[in-house]
């Protein structure tokens, strides 16, 4: 499973990065959690609003922060 987060460094993306890694970690799972933040490669997953949840290449979560709970969710689908 790859995971990134689409965003450019503020508040809300670091906070979308920390819910994902926690709901990761509180799942048991072992999965590496990029952080995107050049315009180019956000815009190539046809994100308009930060911050975005992408998992395997679909985005998941876009313009909002997730909570943990929300993600484990998620994740939980992808398996």
């Amino acid at each position: 499973m790859e995971i990134k987060i689409l965003g450019t460094g503020c508040v809300n993306s670091n906070k979308l990065e920390a819910n994902t890694k926690r709901a990761i970690h509180e799942t048991g799972l072992h999965i590496h959690v990029e952080m995107v933040t050049d315009f180019d490669g956000i815009c190539s997953f046809g994100v308009v609003k930060t911050p975005a949840l992408v998992i395997d290449g679909k985005v998941v979560v876009g313009g909002r922060v997730a909570d943990c709970e929300e993600i484990k969710a998620i994740v939980n689908g992808f398996k």
